[in-house]
């Protein structure tokens, strides 16, 4: 085969040139293999965006929320703590028998009011007065015998002092009196648990107040701690018991022992929504809180002249806290709640919120007072808080 170098071309470089040739054709297919179609594409389409010169465009800022506010004033308020409270007597007596026999007399009618010593029931007393008698009588019979074993014991000591008669005698003599004493206190005990019988025959009223309903009628038998009779209650004063955390204990505490506690800090509600128009004073707060509740008892003292407060009604003791006076207070649907923190969120002067917490205090129907986190004037959002965040933009509807 002919070469188609010429004469002139050195032998080397025919074989350098051979050698080139091939490398650069496999350079060439390993690129096309390495570049995929699809990057090519979009190589392509980049160069070409990037030739246009036209820089891209942010994304608008969102739209602002349309809210409702509110602007943040003091009103005057009184706010009160409520409590459930039972009414309950100073003084209250169940009535027992503590003798047997039959009810003979019933002097009261049911419900009625009665002094201290009236005369309420009276049981059979045959029996009682007879043996009060019978130990009358047998005192009687033992001091009889103590005197004489007295004048005994004077004779012999003077016969003793003349040598008249036996020692033995005269020490005879004085032990007799010695038991002839205690015969008359034996019999003196006796007429004592007589007339302790007699006198528990009748029983009577330990205090002024307001008897209830019989339990017996004329000629019921009765037995010592069986039935029960009747109940006593005392009329007035009455007081108001109510239980409370252990948390709010220095807080009554305070009350208790401050001497110039406001008129009307306690005032009692009736089951049907009145209010009693007596206001209560603070009497006694129990020795110890409760191990497993975490609560104390409390006792609020109230006047009774008109008999409205009966023992055993229920109702809810208000106790004025310290939302009293000039409050600051907002909406209470204002009011978001998370983790047990409450929040309001306040516009502030480029019409964007901000999250404030705040620390309430008493709900007034749909309206709160607020202790702390807010100042008069500020303005909050009240409608359309469910679609704002921290920094959110607002328009004021």
């Amino acid at each position: 085969m002919k070469s188609s170098m010429s004469p002139s071309t050195p032998k080397g470089m025919i074989v350098l040139s051979a050698r080139f040739h091939s490398a650069f054709k496999k350079k060439i297919i390993h690129m096309k293999t390495y570049f995929s179609p699809s990057i090519l594409f979009f190589a392509v389409l980049g160069a070409i965006v990037s030739s246009c010169g036209k820089p891209t465009q942010a994304p608008p800022p969102p739209a602002a929320v349309a809210v409702s506010v509110y602007q943040v004033a003091s009103k005057s308020v009184k706010g009160v703590d409520s409590y459930p409270a039972t009414v309950v007597p100073l003084n209250e007596i169940e009535l027992r028998p503590q003798v047997s026999g039959y009810i003979t007399q019933i002097f009261v009618q049911d419900g009625q009011q009665v002094t201290k010593g009236q005369k309420l029931y009276q049981i059979d007393q045959n029996k009682y007065v007879a043996a009060r008698n019978q130990s009358m009588a047998t005192l009687a019979s033992a001091k009889a015998n103590l005197a004489r074993v007295k004048k005994d014991v004077d004779r012999y000591e003077r016969l003793n002092q003349n040598e008249a008669i036996a020692k033995q005698v005269l020490d005879n003599a004085k032990a007799e009196l010695l038991t002839a004493e205690a015969q008359v206190q034996a019999a003196e005990a006796q007429v004592a648990s007589a007339d302790t019988d007699l006198g528990y025959s009748q029983i009577v009223a330990p205090f002024s107040g307001r008897i209830g309903i019989s339990q017996v009628r004329l000629g019921a038998q009765v037995s010592p701690g069986q039935p029960l009779l009747n109940t006593l209650s005392s009329t007035g004063p009455v007081q108001v018991d109510f239980v409370v955390n252990e948390k709010e204990i220095p807080r009554f505490h305070k009350l208790l022992n401050a001497s110039d506690a406001p008129d009307s800090l306690f005032t009692l509600k009736f089951s049907d929504g009145s209010v009693y128009p007596h206001p209560g004073k603070l009497a006694t707060i129990d020795r110890a809180v409760g191990r497993q509740t975490g609560t104390i008892n409390i006792r609020v003292e109230f006047p009774n002249e008109e008999g409205l407060l009966i023992p055993g009604m229920t109702g809810t003791l208000q106790v004025v806290n310290s939302d009293h006076g000039d409050q600051l207070v907002i909406p209470y649907k204002a009011v978001t709640e998370q983790m047990g923190e409450y929040f309001v969120y306040v516009i502030g002067e480029d019409s964007t919120v901000t999250q404030q917490t705040v620390k309430l205090g008493t709900v007034f129907g749909r309206e709160v007072s607020v202790r702390e986190g807010l100042e008069s004037g500020q303005t909050i959002v009240v409608d359309g808080i469910q679609k704002l965040r921290q920094g959110s933009k607002v328009q004021v509807q």
